[in-house]
Parts: structure tokens; C-alpha cells; sequence
């Protein structure tokens, strides 16, 4: 996956060793998701699902924030089939991503709202610049949640505090955030960039099929019974006792130098 070549581009590609950035590209706009950036974004997807070269994903903003949300001038101009042409592409992207075994970190900065917010959820792992702002918002403007939201936010945070989230729109800080667990630190925003770039570096070079069976593992234990999860879990262990990776594994255990996995 290369670079996308136009600046202009509602979401640029960028590629460094293992690692894919993927940058929402409507600054002017605080990135709020259109038609466009939503068909970008389940274009990305679908090469990155289809490419087991890439070991780390990072999601980000341009400009002065993450993500405000979906686009509101498209849903003005005509409210139901722009929420339509709008949640199409980007829930097909977003379980694409899910399928991913390589990790995915949100890298958050300005502002995480709406759509934004709910997109940051559906991440492996958030990082989040100081200062940064959190707003379920839905409910601020008259309308339930999407892209994922009702599904992450209960599992994050418990069924109570979702609740709370949800049904008073109010804006969180980063110390909210991170006490509630919607995000695992905040960092200063002029260290941000390093520290995204070193844990994507970690994850690249780690055991790649198992990040992405344990991440199916967990992702799914709430829908299981205990027998059913067991279940799961052999299949899963059987799989990745199958790769290059557990080989490595083993052979450094026991030669007691540090593994390096090929992430196959």
C-alpha cells in the first residue's frame, strides 16, 4: 500500500516499514466523515484486509482534530438517504477492520465527537494528545448512535456508565477518559507523534496472526457461554501452534534470547 498521492485525497495513506497511517483529511471540517471519506476509509480497508504484509495500523487526524463526527451538511441537505449513502461504506470499512489481524491504534487529538468518538472505539489501542475533548453528541443533536458505538461503548465502560455517555452528551476530558477506559493514556501533544510511532513499531514486530486471534477472542467472549468460549480458544491456540511465529517462540524461550517474529 503506498502513499495516496493527492493532498486533496478525504484520506491519506501513508506507509513506514510494516505500518499503515491512514490520516482523515477534511481539516477545514474537522474531519467530519462524508461520502467520500467513508468510501476512502472501506477502500482502505479492503487492501489492508487483503495484504498480510502490514503489521500495525494507526488512524489519525489532519488539522486541528481527530474527528467531529459525521457530516452534517449531508444530512441536512436530505437526513435519511444521507445517513444511508453515509453508514453504508463506513460500517463495511469498520468491520473489515475488525478482521484485521495486524493491531489498530487511534492516535486522538482536538476533538473526538460523534462518529469520531464512536470510530476511536472500535481501536485496539487509543492514545490521546492533552487537551484533547470527548462528545458522545448524538443525543445533542436528536439521534441514536452509529458506527459501532452501542456495541463498544458497553463493553469499554460498563452498561451504567454507557448509559450516562450516551444520554447526557456531555464532553469529556482526557482524565474522564481514561478513568472510564475509553482511552489507555493521554500523552502531551508534542510527544504524541513519538509515542504512537514506538507502540506501532512494538506491535509490527510482534506475533501478527496471534495479535489478531487474541483480539477476535476477546472482542467475542461476550457473546459466548464458558463451553463455547473454551471452544474458541483451542481453535484459536490450534491455529497459531500451526505458525512460523509460535515456532520462534518457543526456540527463544528456550535459547533465552529475545523472539523475533516474522508475523506468519
Amino acid at each position: 500500500m503506498s502513499s495516496t498521492p493527492s493532498p486533496q485525497a478525504p484520506l491519506l495513506v501513508e506507509r513506514k516499514g510494516a505500518t499503515v497511517y491512514l490520516c482523515f483529511n477534511r481539516p477545514q471540517a474537522l474531519n467530519a466523515v462524508d461520502v467520500h471519506m467513508a468510501h476512502a476509509l472501506l477502500d482502505a480497508m479492503r487492501t489492508l484486509t487483503s495484504d498480510a504484509s502490514v503489521r500495525a495500523v494507526v488512524l489519525r487526524g489532519a488539522g486541528k482534530g481527530f474527528m467531529a463526527g459525521g457530516d452534517l451538511a449531508t444530512l441536512r441537505a436530505d437526513p435519511v438517504q444521507g445517513a444511508t449513502d453515509l453508514l453504508g461504506p463506513l460500517n463495511e470499512a469498520l468491520e473489515l477492520m475488525a478482521t484485521l489481524n495486524a493491531p489498530v491504534i487511534a492516535q486522538v487529538h482536538g476533538v473526538a465527537a460523534g462518529a469520531g468518538l464512536s470510530l476511536m472505539l472500535q481501536a485496539d489501542f487509543v492514545l490521546a494528545a492533552q487537551g484533547t475533548r470527548f462528545n458522545l453528541a448524538y443525543i445533542n443533536l436528536g439521534t441514536s448512535c452509529d458506527v459501532g458505538a452501542s456495541w463498544a461503548l458497553p463493553r469499554l465502560v460498563g452498561m451504567r456508565k454507557a448509559l450516562e455517555i450516551a444520554l447526557l452528551g456531555e464532553t469529556l476530558t482526557c482524565a474522564d477518559a481514561e478513568r472510564m477506559g475509553l482511552i489507555n493514556r493521554t500523552v502531551s501533544a508534542d510527544k504524541i507523534d513519538a509515542e504512537v510511532s514506538l507502540l506501532a513499531e512494538r506491535l509490527a514486530s510482534g506475533p501478527t496472526i496471534a495479535y489478531g486471534a487474541m483480539k477476535r477472542l476477546l472482542r467475542t467472549s461476550f457473546d459466548n457461554d464458558l463451553p463455547g468460549q473454551l471452544a474458541h480458544e483451542v481453535a484459536a491456540f490450534v491455529q497459531c501452534a500451526g505458525t512460523c511465529d509460535f515456532r520462534i517462540g518457543i526456540e527463544s524461550f528456550y535459547g533465552k534470547y529475545p523472539a523475533q517474529f516474522k508475523g506468519n
